[in-house]
């Protein structure tokens, strides 16, 4: 049970931060972490890293080989989230399209990952 609603969890809050950010409220956190030089980008990785970990754990750490690297299905189902989500900013007035977000979603599923493949 736990591996499925930790997960489904971390995925409604990013989910309601996304809906946040569409929608323009840019409430207290936004403006804090606005205010951080990079804090944009920590952030991605940080959000994006936990639930890439969080979704491995909840699919038991499958992997599966792809170009000569074991992969961690995971993860690749968060990055393609994420880079999907990036994409459709580029219609959305309040948001804007950025490439370097996706290389610290993409960074931070990496390194979450790396560090969790390495505690097993």
């Amino acid at each position: 049970m736990k591996r499925v609603l930790l997960p489904l969890s971390f995925f409604l809050f990013i989910s309601f931060i996304i809906y946040l950010a569409d929608t323009a409220d840019h409430n207290f956190a936004f403006r804090l972490i606005g205010h951080i030089p990079y804090g944009d980008k920590f952030m991605h990785g940080m959000l994006y890293g936990v639930m890439g970990v969080l979704l491995n754990y909840g699919l038991n750490f499958k992997s599966k080989k792809i170009f000569g690297f074991n992969l961690q299905i995971g993860a690749m189902i968060v990055l393609t989230f994420a880079g999907l989500e990036e994409i459709t900013q580029y219609w959305l007035p309040s948001r804007t399209c950025d490439f370097f977000d996706f290389v610290a979603d993409t960074v931070g599923v990496i390194l979450f990952s790396l560090i969790v493949w390495g505690r097993r």
